[in-house]
């Protein structure tokens, strides 16, 4: 990986997370234009799951975890909400956020967290190298 993938990868990262974080605000606190819901709703458990699950992949931590489980979610959001508009229109149904978000989270499931965050300073990876693969 060179010096500007993992930069690359660190500001995707970053935004998606500020992002989820948004999103949860609207839900949770009312926030940005949103109105609160009942945090033992629906809603308000998407709510906790973004806001926690945001702040972890901000923080490239836990970051291969948490964007299975926000993928999870927001797969959950397009079958739930979205694909009884019209299922194969995503722009037309609303959905087209959702499936976006559920793909660049399942990317960041497989390529993990990269050089710049709190995963890799836990493996005690220097920027711009890759760690040691373990033998088989």
């Amino acid at each position: 990986m060179t010096r500007l993938e993992g930069l690359a990868l660190a500001l995707l990262r970053v935004v998606v997370g500020y992002l989820f974080i948004q999103h949860s605000a609207q839900k949770l606190f009312g926030a940005l234009g949103g109105r609160p819901v009942p945090l033992a709703s629906m809603l308000g458990a998407a709510g906790v799951i973004e806001l926690i699950g945001g702040v972890l992949i901000l923080l490239g931590l836990f970051t291969r975890a948490a964007a299975f489980i926000l993928a999870g979610e927001m797969a959950s959001a397009y079958f739930m909400v979205h694909a009884p508009r019209g299922f194969l229109w995503p722009v037309a149904n609303g959905g087209e956020p959702a499936v976006f978000y559920c793909f660049l989270l399942l990317y960041l499931w497989t390529r993990g967290a990269g050089p710049i965050s709190l995963d890799a300073s836990m493996r005690h990876v220097e920027p711009g190298t890759r760690p040691a693969q373990a033998s088989p």
